[in-house]
């Protein structure tokens, strides 16, 4: 009878998000305390949800009545996509057309769910809930975190706090608009992407990073006049395989032209 060998144990962290199998070459991250993930979490839900106000006023300034503007902010909860519709809508543009450009700059958040769902791993039962709560800023804390925990506690800790808060805000914001009077001079309707750019800053290190983030951005301004909003962001992003492209193009020139140099060499060699 041939004799079993016993498997040999993990040496990962309890938790710890691994692409395979641990082996002896793995790098295992060191867990991060709850209390820190709670912390980091709890930053960005307050500070970006107290920008629900700057909706809710916009959003009254461009002719939504209080419960339409709460009702969005309730069941669309993506900054970026209401800011797009109520900005659409005060301009005079055809709701439909407002409509189908906020829904377009909200498919990105399918994109981080679909990152998002093998990192959480959550049951089949709260996936649904969960789902709501997929967008720029939660998927921002979660990611960076070194164990399955730890994305867990950030995930659900920003979204709520950015649920709570968003929604009071709006609240507050839209009965408060009449206050404010002109709601257009106070450039409101920029607070929403001036948060996630203050988010994504810290995560450009690299130069192809700042490149693509240099290329998105001049697309999105030029598109910008042409078509309608929302369309030009996701145009935006074409800006990565275009500068992954021409960056890959460029490093296999040098080595190309060496292996052109070897290979006349060997050529040499034998006549």
């Amino acid at each position: 009878m041939a004799e079993q060998t016993a498997p040999p144990e993990s040496t990962g962290a309890p938790g710890a998000i691994s692409a395979g199998p641990p082996g002896p070459a793995a790098e295992v991250q060191p867990e991060k305390p709850d209390a820190a993930v709670v912390r980091d979490a709890l930053g960005v839900g307050i500070a970006v949800g107290l920008s629900g106000f700057a909706f809710g006023v916009t959003s009254a300034g461009s002719g939504l009545s209080l419960l339409q503007t709460c009702v969005l902010s309730l069941l669309v909860f993506t900054g970026a996509s209401q800011f797009a519709l109520v900005g659409a809508l005060a301009a005079g543009g055809n709701p439909y057309t407002a409509a189908a450009g906020a829904f377009f700059l909200g498919v990105r958040n399918a994109f981080y769910g679909l990152r998002l769902s093998q990192l959480l791993a959550l049951p089949r039962a709260v996936r649904p809930f969960a789902a709501h709560w997929v967008i720029d800023e939660t998927t921002a804390v979660t990611l960076p975190q070194p164990t399955r925990r730890a994305a867990r506690i950030g995930f659900t800790v920003t979204g709520l706090t950015l649920y709570v808060l968003w929604n009071l805000t709006t609240l507050v914001g839209a009965l408060g608009a009449e206050a404010l009077g002109d709601t257009d001079a106070w450039g409101l309707d920029a607070a929403s992407p001036a948060v996630f750019l203050a988010l994504l800053a810290p995560m450009l290190k690299s130069t192809t990073e700042r490149v693509t983030a240099g290329v998105a951005v001049l697309l999105a301004l030029t598109l910008l006049p042409v078509l309608p909003a929302g369309v030009p962001v996701l145009l935006s992003a074409l800006a990565a395989p275009v500068v992954l492209f021409l960056m890959g193009r460029a490093k296999r020139g040098p080595e190309t032209e060496d292996d052109a140099v070897t290979q006349r060499k060997k050529g040499g060699r034998r006549s």
